[in-house]
């Protein structure tokens, strides 16, 4: 009978393209993979590489039952995340990671009543970008995360909608956009465009470098203050940007194929790794209010 180790170690192995490499993800030594590898094989009755070149190289058997084995192990990652949240019955922390756009007075004023309401719990802010979020969500390194949505599940989360965010195009005063009572698609492509690149260099679908010259920053904070020293244009938050727009340090374009600016979800992702308990229970409850006046 094969065991859910072996079929790890296949898995990694064809994920690493080598039985070295894969031995040196899984900490173990090359002799122990090939062993696992070859125990399954004899397991299943199948041969699952073609080990006559310089590379393993998965046979049809083997091609065939990869998907197989991927979702038997996923299935067990479910099994113990569950199981984990079943046997866990309180919580000593609690990180909540949030797109750095997203952290309003109003909202940190919800959560401050947390401290009261669960004095002995540690809870940590993270101040981050949408795209780390996920990564910290997926690696078990945040328990919850608010973030705008991007089209991709994770399967180490769960995720649900808490409303909608406006985003809106600006430029400094002086900047030629801002002289247009109309900016085109051209227009924008012609100047300088400040783009939100997160720490792996992934932007935001609506709001990706479209400009030949183009400078990066990691928050949308940056973006008004280097749009506001005429550097480029910007697509940012528009609740964020109001108080530039209010002193006039920056200007809104009205781009003719999105006059009213590009409106996004927002969403709320929870980590599978971590047994929520009262507090988590809470936050989301926070969570969901806050963002009432969010929702279309």
């Amino acid at each position: 009978m094969y065991s859910f180790e072996q079929l790890k170690v296949f898995v990694t192995v064809c994920e690493c393209g080598s039985f070295s490499a894969a031995a040196r993800k899984l900490k173990r030594a090359q002799s122990g993979v090939s062993q696992s590898v070859s125990n399954l094989e004899i397991a299943l009755n199948q041969t699952l590489f073609d080990r006559s070149g310089n590379w393993p190289v998965l046979t049809a058997a083997g091609s065939a039952l990869l998907p197989m084995a991927q979702s038997v192990l996923l299935q067990q990652l479910r099994l113990d995340q569950k199981v984990m949240a079943l046997d866990a019955d309180e919580e000593h922390d609690l990180i909540i990671a949030m797109d750095e756009s997203l952290i309003e007075p109003q909202l940190l004023s919800r959560l401050a009543v947390l401290a009261e309401q669960f004095p002995m719990t540690q809870i940590e802010i993270v101040s981050a970008s949408t795209f780390d979020i996920r990564t910290l969500i997926s690696e078990g390194d945040a328990h919850i995360g608010v973030v705008f949505a991007d089209g991709t599940m994770l399967e180490e989360a769960e995720f649900r909608s808490l409303g909608y965010s406006r985003f809106v195009t600006l430029a400094a005063p002086s900047h030629p956009l801002a002289q247009k009572t109309s900016v085109t698609d051209t227009d924008l492509r012609t100047y300088r465009q400040v783009v939100h690149r997160s720490s792996t260099g992934k932007e935001l679908w609506f709001s990706y470098a479209i400009s030949t010259q183009v400078w990066y920053a990691n928050t949308h904070q940056l973006l008004l203050d280097l749009a506001s020293e005429g550097i480029g244009w910007a697509i940012v938050p528009d609740k964020l940007a109001a108080p530039y727009l209010a002193n006039g340090r920056l200007t809104e374009l009205n781009v003719e194929y999105e006059p009213e600016g590009w409106v996004t979800t927002v969403d709320v992702i929870e980590s599978r790794q971590y047994a929520g308990g009262p507090v988590h229970r809470a936050v989301l409850k926070l969570l969901n209010e806050a963002f009432e006046q969010h929702r279309l």
